[in-house]
């Protein structure tokens, strides 16, 4: 190996995508692009026809990205800092020159920028070519993540490698001196499982509702059916938070609690994201259709209704509420559908009202958050805090309408139909009245988490309700 240079004309050349930025800027540009334009994918196979350069470069042209805002690998980044000013420091990345520049614009370090151009993509071999024209072999260190970069590291003086396993580390410093390495961080299972949303599975159970409500305990093929469509809609439900996510990055990041979201903390890949939402809904549906066709529509109507929420109802006050309880109710339509029960107008109709309060809930905890933090609008949301007390007000009407229509039920013939002794119902009223108005005062105290649905199977006293009311309704049969 020739001897390097050891003085301060050694460029330091740091990469972009993965180490520098705990993410890739092609995939957060396509987002956000997506985000406001989903409809443009479909250009996407005619810009990557003319090379990956060229789709790198139709999308960053068409988007503005806050640097602000997204997840920097501070090793990486102190480095940079402390070279600054001492040596040649060169932000050298495959990404297009337009995100590129502003990134070294925003960050102020990097006496250069060599990117992609719109025609050649600055990647592996092409990259270490030109770092060999503009600073010679052996006359740069390097800065990556990725295998590709093992060409760059074989002409390199050093390699610091970041976000990478050891083993990474072990090849580059095979090819030239290993500097430093900084493995990357958390235990990715437990990040897919923060990520998956594995606690929102909790929401799903509502599928048993008709099952219950029918009196069919001891039925073991309903249970076995609502278990397997349990499943389906938890898949499907994972698939749709990896997308809602995936496309919610700037917002997430702008958000106390959500910007530790393992996506928008550049903790898990985005690409991975890419690929497992579609890998999920696939399962979803092939589970659904092994239960029934009318199942698998009840769960393609669920799937698109959380879509459009993910690419647009959550932008629009009150329509974003609305949508959220119809998701809760279209599972207790797809339970209805697994037990062959038809969906009861009764119980339609009280989900419709309690679900709108809960998800007025979930908005009115966000704006109370924002007016702790002196904010005055949600991030994404058609919403501001001076909308506070209306959310409280239709919120709170809308749960205690939940519990009118309990009533009208207890005091119709369709109760006497399942219940021999329907009045012992009655004490279901001030049971929901009280359990309702525990969680807006919950709530109007800042003591609510976001989803108020996880709250109530989590919180020992929305337990200890239930377990009440499942008691009533045993006495009642």
């Amino acid at each position: 190996m020739d001897n390097p240079p050891r003085d301060g004309s050694v460029a330091l050349a740091v990469d972009l995508d993965g180490t520098l930025l705990r993410s890739d800027l092609l995939v957060e540009s396509a987002l956000e692009l997506l985000s406001h334009r989903p409809w443009m994918v479909f250009l996407f196979p005619s810009w990557l026809s003319r090379g990956k350069a060229h789709l790198k470069h139709e999308i960053a042209r068409r988007v503005e990205l806050d640097f602000a805002a997204m997840p920097w690998d501070e090793h990486v980044l102190d480095m940079a800092r402390e070279h600054s000013g001492k040596r040649p420091l060169v932000l050298c990345t495959a990404s297009d020159e337009k995100l590129a520049t502003g990134v070294a614009a925003h960050l102020g370090l990097f006496d250069a920028v060599l990117a992609s151009d719109g025609h050649r993509n600055l990647s592996g071999p092409a990259k270490a070519a030109l770092l060999c024209e503009r600073y010679g072999a052996r006359g740069f260190d390097y800065a990556g993540n990725e295998r590709k970069d093992l060409a760059v590291w074989a002409q390199a003086r050093a390699a610091i490698v970041a976000n990478a396993p050891a083993s990474l580390a072990r090849a580059a410093g095979k090819l030239c001196t290993l500097d430093r390495h900084w493995p990357a961080e958390g235990n990715r299972w437990t990040l897919w499982a923060r990520e998956l949303r594995l606690h929102q599975w909790l929401k799903n159970l509502l599928i048993l509702v008709p099952m219950l409500a029918a009196h069919r305990f001891f039925d073991a093929q309903a249970w076995l059916r609502c278990g397997t469509g349990w499943l389906a809609f938890s898949l499907c439900a994972s698939s749709v938070y990896l997308v809602n996510d995936l496309l919610d990055l700037t917002a997430d990041r702008h958000h106390p609690r959500k910007r530790e979201r393992p996506f928008a903390a550049g903790r898990l890949p985005l690409a991975h994201g890419l690929v497992v939402a579609p890998l999920l809904l696939l399962a979803a549906f092939g589970v659904a259709l092994v239960l029934s066709p009318l199942f698998a529509g009840v769960l393609a109507a669920y799937y698109g209704l959380t879509l459009a929420y993910s690419l647009l109802l959550k932008k629009r006050a009150m329509v974003d509420v609305i949508a959220l309880a119809g998701l809760y109710t279209l599972r207790i339509i797809a339970g209805s559908v697994l037990v062959a029960t038809p969906p009861s107008f009764w119980l339609l109709a009280f989900s419709m009202f309690l679900f709108l309060s809960l998800a007025m809930v979930k908005r009115y905890t966000e704006l109370r958050g924002l007016l702790t933090r002196g904010e005055d609008k949600a991030s994404g949301r058609g919403y501001g805090v001076d909308d506070l007390t209306l959310v409280q007000a239709l919120g709170a009407a809308s749960g205690y309408q939940a519990v009118l229509v309990l009533a009208l039920y207890i005091n119709s013939t369709a109760s006497e139909l399942l219940y021999r002794r329907p009045q012992v119902l009655w004490l279901l009223c001030p049971l929901l009245l009280y359990w309702i108005s525990r969680v807006w005062m919950m709530a109007h105290r800042g003591r609510m988490r976001e989803d108020p649905v996880v709250f109530a199977a989590t919180d020992r006293i929305s337990q200890v309700v239930l377990l009440a009311c499942a008691a009533v309704a045993a006495g009642a049969i």
